[in-house]
Parts: C-alpha cells; sequence; structure tokens
C-alpha cells in the first residue's frame, strides 16, 4: 500500500515519475523553470560552456534577473549584465527582466504569474525559497547545478523530511509576517532546519495575504531549510503522512520582533532594543519590498520627517510595485518625509551599492541577513524588523516601536500589512 506523503513529497515524486519517495532519498527529477541573477548566471553559463553544452533545455523555461548590483554599479558590473544579456539574445530567452522592467527576483516571478502550485522551481539564490509561498517547491541550487538544470531539464534532489509549522491565534497590532519569520528562525536557529521542508498553516498563515505568505517563505533559508511551502491547489500533505516534527505557537502575544547583530536567530522583542541609535534604514529587498510594506510604512511616515541623523532609503521590490506606489501616493510621502527613493535592486542588502555602512555604522532594514560585513563595513551593525518598526526607527532616530511615533490606535494588520 503507498505511503501517505506530504506536500513536498508529493511535488518530487511528480516530477521524478515515481508513485512515492522518501526523506532521504535522493532522486533525478524534472524542473519547471530556472532563476538566475546577475552574480550567478555568469557562473552558470561558463559552467554550460565547459559541459559542451550549446543549448538549453527550453529557452521558455529559463528565467534571468540582473537585480544584485544592477543599475550597475561599476564596470564589472555591467559586464555582468552583459553576459546575461547577450546569452538571453542567443538562446532565444524571453524570461529576461532588466532595468526598467524588472524587479528584485524573488517579488518580480510571483508577479508574473507563471508559476502554478506543484511546480518544481531551482534558483541559483538562497532565497528562490521565497516562491513556496505559491505553493512550489522552490530551492537554492549552486551555479553548477544550475548549469545542470539549465542544460538537461532535470537535476538531483535529496528528498526532505517535512515540519510543519503552525501559528495560532491573532496577531497583535503592528506584528506580522517578519515576526514570523524572525520568531521562527530564533526558535530553530541558523541550522536547526538543515536538510529539512517547513509547512506553514494555522489560522495566522490562513490570514496572511500573499505579501505575508512571501515574506514568511523568504527567511525559512536562514533557518537552514531546503524549502518552505504553503499548501496550494491539490498540492496538500496527506493524512498520516510522515512528519519530523509538528511545532504549534499561539502567537496572540507576540511583539514585534527585531534581530541583533549578527545573526537572523539573535532575536528580541522591540522593547529589549528600544532607543538604540541608528544611522541608516532600509525598507525593501525581496523581504520586505512589496506594495503591502511600503503601505505599512506610509502609514508610519504620513505626515512625519526622517530623523536628521538618519538615512532613509525605500526601494520597491519591483516596477509594478513602484509603479502602484506613486499612483497611490506613497512615494510623495515617502519624498516628503525625507527618504531617497531607489529603483528596484537588492543594492544594500548584500552591500552591494545604494546604502552601504562605514565603520562603526549602525542600520535597520527589512532585509532578511544581518551578518557581520553584510551590509558594508565589518564593523558596522545590522538590526532586522517589519516595515513598521523600521519607518518608526527612521522618524525616532533610534529603534522603536511604532506605537511611540503613531501612538496606540486602532491599527490592526495581517503581517504589518494594513487593514483598511
Amino acid at each position: 500500500m503507498p505511503r501517505a506523503m506530504t506536500a513536498v513529497e508529493k511535488i518530487l515524486a511528480a516530477h521524478a515519475g515515481r508513485k512515492q519517495v522518501e526523506p532521504g532519498e535522493t532522486v533525478w527529477a524534472r524542473v519547471d523553470w530556472c532563476l538566475a541573477n546577475d552574480i550567478t548566471a555568469p557562473l552558470a553559463i561558463e559552467q554550460m560552456q565547459a559541459m559542451g553544452c550549446e543549448r538549453v533545455f527550453d529557452p521558455e523555461r529559463i528565467i534571468l534577473v540582473p537585480d544584485h548590483f544592477l543599475p550597475a554599479k561599476d564596470v564589472a558590473s555591467a559586464r555582468q549584465a552583459q553576459v546575461l544579456r547577450e546569452f538571453a539574445r542567443k538562446q532565444g530567452i524571453r524570461h529576461y527582466y532588466e532595468v526598467g522592467r524588472m524587479g528584485i527576483e524573488h517579488a518580480l516571478l510571483p508577479e508574473l504569474g507563471i508559476l502554478q502550485p506543484g511546480q518544481l522551481l531551482v534558483g541559483a539564490d538562497s532565497h528562490t525559497c521565497t516562491c513556496g509561498a505559491l505553493g512550489v517547491f522552490a530551492t537554492g541550487v549552486g551555479s553548477t547545478d544550475l548549469a545542470c538544470a539549465m542544460a538537461l531539464g532535470e537535476l538531483w534532489f535529496r528528498v526532505p523530511a517535512t515540519v510543519k509549522v503552525e501559528f495560532t491565534g491573532r496577531l497583535a497590532p503592528w506584528v506580522g509576517a517578519k515576526d514570523l519569520a524572525l520568531f521562527l528562525v530564533s526558535r530553530l536557529g541558523t541550522d536547526g532546519a538543515n536538510q529539512l521542508a517547513l509547512e506553514f498553516g494555522g489560522e495566522v498563515v490562513a490570514d496572511l495575504p500573499l505579501d505575508g505568505r512571501l515574506t514568511l517563505c523568504n527567511m525559512v533559508v536562514e533557518a537552514g531549510a531546503t524549502a518552505g511551502l504553503v499548501p496550494a491547489g491539490g498540492w496538500r500533505s496527506s493524512p498520516g503522512a510522515q512528519l519530523e516534527a509538528w511545532l504549534r505557537w499561539d502567537v496572540s502575544q507576540l511583539e514585534p520582533q527585531v534581530a541583533r547583530p549578527y545573526s537572523p536567530a539573535d532575536v528580541v522583542a522591540v522593547h529589549e532594543v528600544a532607543g538604540t541609535p541608528v544611522d541608516q534604514v532600509v525598507i525593501g529587498s525581496c523581504t520586505n519590498g512589496r506594495y503591502l510594506d511600503l503601505v505599512a510604512a506610509a502609514e508610519i511616515l504620513g505626515g512625519r520627517k526622517v530623523h536628521p541623523r538618519v538615512r532613509l532609503i525605500v526601494i520597491p521590490a519591483t516596477q509594478r510595485v513602484y509603479r502602484r506606489a506613486l499612483e497611490e501616493g506613497l512615494i510623495q510621502v515617502f519624498v516628503e518625509a525625507g527618504a531617497a527613493v531607489s529603483t528596484p535592486t537588492c543594492g544594500p542588502c548584500l552591500g552591494g551599492h545604494m546604502g552601504v555602512l562605514a565603520e562603526g555604522e549602525v542600520c535597520l532594514a527589512t532585509t532578511n541577513r544581518n551578518f557581520r560585513g553584510r551590509m558594508g563595513h565589518p564593523d558596522s551593525r545590522v538590526y532586522l524588523a517589519n516595515p513598521a518598526v523600521a519607518a518608526a526607527t527612521a522618524v525616532a532616530g533610534h529603534i522603536a516601536h511604532p506605537e511611540e511615533v503613531v501612538g496606540s490606535g486602532p491599527h490592526r494588520g495581517p503581517g504589518v500589512e494594513v487593514r483598511r
């Protein structure tokens, strides 16, 4: 009798042409999509050429998004993008998105509407796991593995065991998906989910808008997970499926969370670090640069000014988000508050450009990593928080709970994403 399988196992079995798979097995599986950016794609292209492969397996299934150092910050980054551009043209790759038409890859893909529940996406970037919010098995791979996938249309996978994570209760004001993600990483540690898939459920996750679910899945890799998944469509775990663990937390009393330098797992409630002076605040990235993230930030910043000692950088995650924010007046709110608003880019998240930190500087960001030197000088410090905390911090000049800036009002939102 076939064993009951988890959602992730079902997806991998279907793509491996198998009736069932088990955790720990290594399988060859067909891939639906291959993703790469301006850092990782040139390496994959080089490896393809070294393999003697002249054509990708399907130009309609390759997605190239130069987003890390674009718009080009120097000649080297311009050359990286040029390699992608020329490769896309020669291969006939339609899904190539550059400056003016692009977005941060993990925010852009859900917007494109090309991913479907039950599909398999591999990307040469660790935060490819973001798209698990769409019911996709999405995982990061190295550039050499991506070269194989682009050439052959298949790749090897070690079937991960599944941990079911349920968040119950009702979120407090100004608490959202980023806080759930930081809370989870703090409980599991940065390697507590190695070789595992995290499947999310519970009424709190059910109430999250898609923006919030994407944020939640984005950060599973910070706990070492292979993938995160919010079940969708018919791709759901069967009753009796074998689980590595089943974790449940009532998060009704959860406060906004802040990760301290130098680990996304060193997490405390915002009141424990409130008052810490900052030099810079960044609102954006593949974690929190979506439309509802900007709405939450604008709710704090409207009619207020960024503290004179603080640089506030706001980066919409995609051109579509930028355009909507412009049409609805959010960009005006940011500019009038004293923020710098950028075209979509990963930029400061990885210390690339648009917000690199000097020695001794402190930043609070809505990004996903705060390792030593991540955003600039090794002796700079980065705190991680949700967009509302980031906006409040920019106004206060120090790490602050949103209520310190706006008072305790009727606000309540699913994932800091505002319900109006």
